[in-house]
């Protein structure tokens, strides 16, 4: 491992400007300079669980030799060739090819991004072009729900129901439209006589695309399970439901599964516990487990036919520079390997149980922590005023987190959650120190 001087690199941090920049935000930064399995070493010596996986995405865990040797005997190979103008690579067709039917029997064509918001684009664009090649060029808004999130492209921002990303870019772009979030702790749409949240998240949706009129609306797309949400996973029946409904008014589906995809709910992907047969499949993170930038859309082979019959001056003209990126998808290509050769899907189920389980005994311990809710190792708690207002207390939230930090524990506050998704090696005895340490950092901050 090679030294490095903290304060300096701290120093040289600051000419950074980072992810949902604020200066305030980097004055301690942890200087992570190495990682194995689910622990993060820093630069200024401290151990840290990293129940965040990073980003949501180093499923197979830090330190993998393996990644490493694959991307070095690529890269001294080929590192990048272009995908641009009839070229093409090994990698790339391999992967593809690997992915051929890997979601959905019917689904069998990849294009890649080098991530989430570049697959958030590509499938708006990609909706787009089938209801203009079917001659229902009007077909081209948006419908996503609150609190999803989607990227942070234009396109992506504005599909993310969240107004903290919208208001100093601009705000939302024209023909994209957000719906009730089917949450069934604190659903804050209308909920009429008799009505489920599901039913009513749902109608808020029809509501929409008649309101917009059907005609107009090109494609719904959700999360099977929302991530900076807040974890949150869908009123039962809200996916069977909302799935009728865009079949009804010839709206396509588009799944996210940039979070959820590829183990980490303990399937391959998050649809699969929800019954979810989309139109367009989206994924990014885990595909690599972070160690190289990948992402990309599945399309069914009914929306392939229409690509390859447009004419070749209607062409889907859309692309990257790195789309294809030989390393990036030979990593892909072995990433995938591990995860099943590991057993990792198993792993992921199991300790994701242990570690809902223990959340729920920390909701049990404490007035102020509720909701303890997950699938797989995607989990969620809420940090409450009180259990019977339901009412979320985001600044204690955050000194939990702080309190955790500091005991060498790294969690993910979102507003009054707390979010937990560790890489999915992980054991039985370092998912008890995530509980622990968040009892103790409970009690710290809440005293």
């Amino acid at each position: 491992m090679i030294a490095n001087d903290y304060a300096a690199l701290v120093q040289q941090d600051e000419r950074q400007l980072h992810p949902m920049y604020h200066p305030s935000r980097t004055e301690n930064a942890v200087m992570v300079e190495k990682g194995d399995g689910v622990w993060l070493y820093t630069t200024d010596g401290r151990k840290i669980l990293d129940s965040m996986a990073s980003l949501w995405n180093v499923n197979i865990g830090y330190g993998n030799r393996e990644l490493a040797q694959v991307a070095y005997d690529q890269m001294l190979d080929i590192a990048y060739s272009s995908g641009f103008a009839g070229m093409t690579n090994p990698p790339s067709a391999q992967l593809a090819d690997k992915l051929a039917g890997f979601f959905r029997p019917n689904m069998n064509f990849t294009n890649f991004t080098s991530g989430g918001s570049e697959s958030t684009d590509t499938s708006i664009k990609t909706a787009r072009f089938y209801w203009y090649q079917l001659g229902k060029a009007r077909k081209t808004k948006i419908i996503s729900r609150l609190t999803g999130y989607h990227g942070m492209t234009l396109a992506a921002t504005s599909a993310t129901g969240m107004s903290k990303f919208h208001t100093m870019f601009g705000g939302v772009l024209e023909g994209f439209i957000h719906v009730a979030n089917p949450n069934p702790y604190h659903y804050e749409g209308e909920l009429r006589d008799g009505e489920s949240v599901a039913q009513a998240a749902a109608r808020d949706l029809e509501e929409a695309i008649l309101r917009e009129g059907p005609e107009t609306v090109a494609a719904f797309i959700s999360e099977p399970i929302q991530g900076a949400g807040g974890v949150m996973i869908a009123a039962e029946g809200y996916f069977e439901l909302a799935q009728a409904i865009c079949k009804k008014y010839e709206v396509l589906f588009i799944a996210d599964e940039v979070i959820c995809g590829f183990g980490r709910t303990g399937d391959w992907f998050g649809c699969d516990a929800f019954g979810i047969n989309p139109d367009i499949m989206q994924f990014a993170k885990g595909v690599t487990s972070g160690y190289m930038p990948l992402g990309g859309i599945q399309v069914t082979d009914e929306i392939r036919d229409v690509i390859n019959s447009a004419p070749e001056d209607q062409s889907w003209m859309h692309g990257y520079t790195y789309s294809g990126h030989a390393a990036a998808c030979a990593v892909g290509s072995a990433n995938i390997d591990i995860i099943e050769r590991d057993g990792l899907l198993a792993n992921s189920s199991a300790m994701g149980e242990r570690l809902l389980n223990g959340l729920n005994a920390l909701v049990d311990e404490f007035p102020n922590i509720d909701n303890a809710r997950g699938l797989g190792l995607m989990a969620g708690i809420d940090v409450v005023k009180s259990k019977e207002s339901r009412e979320g207390d985001p600044g204690t939230a955050e000194k939990i987190s702080e309190a955790a930090l500091e005991m060498g524990l790294r969690a993910r506050p979102i507003g009054p959650a707390i979010a937990f998704a560790p890489p999915l090696c992980i054991s039985a005895d370092e998912v008890d120190i995530i509980i622990n340490t968040m009892g103790d950092a409970i009690t710290r901050a809440s005293g």
